[in-house]
This record gives C-alpha cells, structure tokens and sequence, in this order.
C-alpha cells in the first residue's frame, strides 16, 4: 500500500511504515523542542508580618507543570524554600526556617501557575528568591524580590519632665518594619521640630522609636505624633493635650534664691573638685599607662591560619590558608562534624585559653559592596544550620555589610564607618575575657565588647566571607 505526499510540484509516493516513521520522529522532535520562560511579577512583592504571601511565578506559555520540578531557593541552589519533584513536594533538605510554612498552590499547576505562599512571614524572609523549573534537559528560571513591612503599636505619648522653661513630651511606638519615619503636629496639621530621636531593632527583628519634643505654654500645647510606614503607606497617630497647670511657674524671690545658692554651691563644688582633679589625673595616666603596656606586651602577633576542616564549601583557601575568598562554584568536600554547612564562615586553627592575642587581617577599604565579618569564636559555637552572630551564640565580631560597620551586640551595635585603614587588628585578652577591634592604620580603637563578655573557655579565630569578598591573613 502507498500514500501519496501532497507536494506543490508533483505527487511522490511513500510506503506506509515510511509515513508512520516520519511522523513519529517529527512529533518527538516536536516534543522535545517545546521550550518555555519562567515569568515573575516584575515588581518587589510586599508582605505583612505574621501574614500569609504568595510569591507568583508561572510558565510562558502556559502549560502543565505537574511532571516537572519546581524548586524555589534564595541563594544557595541546594537548599531550598520549597521543592515539587516527581510529582510530590520534597522536604528533605528544605531551609530550616521554612519548615511547615510553605505551599505549592497546586491547582494551578495544570496551567503553568507554580506560585509559592509562604505563611507566618518573618522579617528573615526578606530578599532575593529564584523561581526554577526544569523539564527532562531543558530549564529556566525568574528572580522575585520580597519586601516585609509591619505596622506597629499606636503611639503611647507621655509627659516626662520640665525642661528648657517647658514640657518634655515623649512619644512611644514598637512593632515596626522597615524604620518607620515619626512626626509631630499641631492641631493645624504643621510640623514640629522633635528635640531627640531614637530607634532600634528589638529581639523580634522589629523597630521601636523614641521620639520627644519640648512644648511650651500656650504655643502647642494640643499636638500628635503621627508615625508612618512607607512601604504600606499606612500610619498610625495619637494626640494629647497639655494642660496650663502642668507649666512650670516662675517667682522672683525663688529665682533671686537660686542664684544665691547656685553660687554657694558653685564654691563648693569647686572646692571639691580642686581636690579630687589630682586624683583624677593619676587614674587617667594609671589607665593609659595600662593601655600602653598591653600594646607594647604585643610585640609579636599570633602567627594565625584557616583550618580547612572547618571551611564552608563555598570558601577557597590558599595554599599557606593565610587568605580566603568566596568560591565561582561549591567544592565537594566531606561534610565532616567540624564543617561550617550554611553560613561561609572559617576558624582559625589555634585556640586560646589564656594570655593576650593579636593578629590583623587585610579586609579591602570599606567598599560598599564588601561584605566580611571578622572576630573569635568560641571552640564549641554550632556548626550545621543557621549560626546566631552574637554573643549569645559564642561569636564576638564586627561585620560589613551594605556600606554599614556595625558590632555583632543583641541588637546590633553601628559604627561609624570613617576609618580609611584596610587593616583591622584584633585583641584578644582571655585573662579578662575581653575583645577590642582596632584600625591597624593609625591604632584608633573601633570597638571593644566589655570585659568578661567571653567565656573562659578555648577561643578561636572566626572569619565570615560573603560573595564576591576576600579577607587576608597579615605576616
């Protein structure tokens, strides 16, 4: 039996098995050809605290993901936010922090809708995700960004004290994410000039401010403190108002009587002070003459190196491991107990449980890109899973990260970043359990965690190295 192929110029005939092979071959070229893009939103995607977010992403077009892997990560391929494989989702090597709290909305799947929600939101779960997904030999992917914000407590406003012939007035809010950006008012809706603020991170990873202004009688006595998230565009405000008997009221002969005894107490303290100056002094030349003896002690630094064992994957060390940098690719190294597995962290590999220590280490000149963390550890600080970079969880260093110095204290302590030296010398006293970071350019102290922050135990040269950085171990 033949078929005849319809052809402009004439009419060939073909057998049968010939047309079936033929058309066989096409379609699996077909098949195997068919390719598709990964897309996201396009825009960051913002997310309440202790909400519920999807993060979408889905095929171009559109088409059943239902037999192919879905990954979602952050920065490290291999371990994962959530993974759809064969079929089913797969937990095993899942990012501790997203256990239990995430979800592949799978009835969209069919038609290419491979969205992640992610439940209880946390202020960690900011950043860089990549949506991946991968048929047979063929895969692409789609990065999506994800911005946390939070909505704090109503302003609490307080009267604290008389102050400057008026009233200081303080305004109180916690609960907050990102920094939110606090006003006063008054009843005109005009702002006002604060006299002091103050914001921090608390435990939670959240933001509370302190705000305060001095008010005067009968100037703005009815006022507002007006706080406001900018991500949400949202804020929240309370007002008070200030009684006139709360104002401070002055007498003549009251004022006539201080002066009096301002003076009479002026001598006295003078007097006092006269005597206690040269005691005084002694003590400052007895502290200098301390410092300079610990520094002159340090003739000869502690000659450091990297221990391999305890190198994360992704860091490469020199032959002499006097230096460290963040690896093009992750190394197949054995996943011995010693090893750092998450973060790129290294030790040294001396440890110290008595005398004074000093070593330097080359860390650039404060590129904004930089980002390095430097200081000791103790011998027993977790290796596997996410470390805690603090004092609570035996690390005592100071970081850079995004342009910002800043000491690993609960919460963190920022420093000012104005030292031009690419050296930072680190002290360590194990007798006074005391570390002290020093600019090895012109020896101006950086920071110090007081002493008997460190335990007396074995203590150890820490090092963190983040992508595109390198730290130097100095001669």
């Amino acid at each position: 039996m033949k078929l005849l192929s319809f052809c402009p110029s004439s009419a060939v005939s073909i057998s049968l098995p010939d047309f079936i092979i033929f058309f066989i071959i096409y379609h699996i070229h077909k098949l195997e050809s068919a390719q598709f893009s990964v897309t996201g939103p396009g825009h960051p995607v913002t997310a309440r605290m202790g909400e519920a977010t999807v993060l979408p992403c889905h095929l171009s077009p559109r088409m059943s993901a239902e037999n192919m892997e879905v990954r979602w990560f952050r920065s490290d391929f291999l371990s994962f936010v959530h993974l759809y494989q064969h079929g089913k989702d797969q937990y095993g090597n899942q990012m501790p922090d997203y256990r239990g709290r995430t979800e592949l909305l799978k009835p969209g799947i069919m038609d290419g809708n491979v969205s992640l929600q992610i439940l209880n939101i946390r202020c960690s779960d900011e950043g860089q995700y990549n949506c991946f997904v991968q048929d047979g030999s063929f895969y692409e992917e789609a990065p999506l960004e994800l911005k946390i914000a939070a909505l704090g407590s109503n302003p609490v406003i307080s009267v604290e004290s008389h102050q400057d012939g008026g009233i200081r007035v303080v305004c109180q809010s916690a609960g907050w994410y990102p920094e939110p950006k606090v006003l006063w008012r008054d009843r005109r809706g005009q702002e006002l000039p604060s006299l002091s603020e103050a914001k921090s991170l608390g435990d939670s990873g959240l933001f509370e401010t302190e705000n305060s202004i001095i008010i005067k009688e009968h100037s703005n006595q009815n006022l507002s403190c007006w706080i406001r998230n900018t991500f949400l565009n949202q804020e929240k405000e309370s007002t008070v108002y200030i009684a006139d008997f709360f104002f401070p009221r002055v007498n003549p002969w009251m004022v006539a009587l201080s002066v009096i005894l301002l003076v009479l107490f002026g001598f006295i303290g003078l007097t006092v002070y006269l005597f206690k100056i040269k005691g005084k002094h002694l003590g400052e030349i007895n502290d200098l003459q301390r410092e300079l003896d610990w520094r002159r002690n340090i003739v000869c630094p502690a000659n450091v190196t990297l221990d391999p064992d305890t190198a994360h994957p992704d860091l490469v060390l020199s032959e002499d491991r006097k230096s460290m940098r963040w690896g093009d690719t992750r190394q197949q190294l054995p996943n011995n107990p010693e090893r750092f597995d998450s973060d790129p962290c290294v030790l040294g590999c001396e440890g110290f449980t008595s005398g004074r220590h000093c070593w330097e280490v080359e860390v650039g000149s404060g590129r904004f890109w930089a980002f390095w963390a430097v200081g000791v550890a103790r011998e027993s600080v977790g290796r596997k899973g996410w470390i805690s970079p603090s004092p609570k969880g035996g690390i005592w260093a100071v970081e850079q990260c995004w342009g910002r110095l800043q000491a690993f204290t609960s919460p963190r302590t920022r420093l000012p970043l104005i030292w031009a030296s690419s050296r930072i010398r680190v002290c360590l006293d194990c007798d006074r359990g005391q570390v002290t970071f020093i600019d090895a350019g012109d020896e101006a102290p950086i920071f110090t965690f007081p002493p008997g922050s460190v335990p007396g135990e074995r203590i150890r040269p820490w090092f963190w190295v983040g992508r595109g950085s390198r730290l130097s171990l100095c001669p």
